[in-house]
């Protein structure tokens, strides 16, 4: 009897102390500013600036390739580039053509999506010039980023989260969070 309550007692505090660690770096990574999603009132600065220079509407040309940036927090300058789910896609779209909810979002037809595939987690890495869209290599999905980045082909079960923009300053500001959890769905 003695040698169960023994270890049923050292299950319990093995079981506490696995449970006091998860919670430990949980708080560590919500005290982590460089893993905190996007905010408001964030910049966005080019994923290759080291001078962390806040990027402007011309910055992001009409039509072409996205700009992939990272958020900034302008007070105390943090990148926020300790999760690669903050990464953005940035393009600059005829406003003309944006449908749906796309034009609240944009800020002079500049938009920004996740760069991460809702399908399986890959990045977002392809642009199809052409027709306009983006793609993931890896299983080919195709998103319209002039109507909400929909999902025109494919396996991705959903759009992709769009990070609605303002300008202030001149600057390309986060105005709200991302529209959806990014990420992908681990579900069958």
């Amino acid at each position: 009897m003695a040698d169960c309550a023994r270890r049923d007692l050292l299950k319990g505090a093995i079981g506490l102390g696995l449970g006091l660690a998860a919670t430990s770096r949980a708080a560590a990574r919500q005290d982590d500013r460089a893993s905190a999603r996007p905010q408001e009132g964030d910049w966005l600065i080019n994923v290759d600036d080291q001078s962390k220079r806040p990027l402007t509407v011309d910055d992001v040309k009409v039509g072409a390739m996205p700009v992939l940036a990272w958020p900034l927090d302008p007070s105390d300058r943090t990148v926020r580039s300790g999760s690669r789910f903050n990464q953005v896609l940035l393009l600059r779209l005829d406003t003309a053509t944006l449908t749906g909810d796309t034009p609240s979002r944009a800020a002079d037809g500049v938009v920004a999506y996740t760069a991460i595939c809702t399908h399986s987690g890959c990045n977002v890495d392809d642009w199809i010039e052409r027709d306009r869209l983006l793609s993931c290599s890896c299983h080919e999905s195709v998103f319209d980023p002039r109507d909400g980045a929909r999902v025109v082909d494919g396996p991705a079960p959903r759009p992709l989260p769009a990070l609605p923009l303002k300008i202030v300053d001149g600057k390309l500001v986060v105005a709200k969070p991302f529209t959806d959890r990014v990420g992908f769905d681990t579900g069958g």
